[in-house]
């Protein structure tokens, strides 16, 4: 897994961000604001949820048999 691979998936990972930890990239100075490394413990940390979009997606095509991932309904379940 590449940064290219996740950019090209950046969609979901914006959504888990914000449902997960409740962090908008669309505030104006967030990212200014953080280090590298505040980024990439968070996105580690989607990439090794199971309930994440990004996680079901990306298991999704590595194990075809995996449940769907693309029903977008599945994704509000983190009540």
């Amino acid at each position: 897994m590449t940064w290219e691979d996740l950019f090209s998936r950046w969609s979901l990972i914006e959504a888990d961000l914000h449902q997960v930890y409740g962090v908008d990239l669309e505030q104006p100075g967030l990212l200014k604001a953080r280090t590298g490394r505040w980024l990439r413990v968070r996105v580690l940390g989607l990439l090794a949820d199971p309930k994440t979009r990004i996680f079901r997606v990306l298991r999704a095509e590595r194990e075809p048999d995996a449940p769907a991932a693309t029903d977008v309904s599945d994704f509000d379940d983190y009540g």
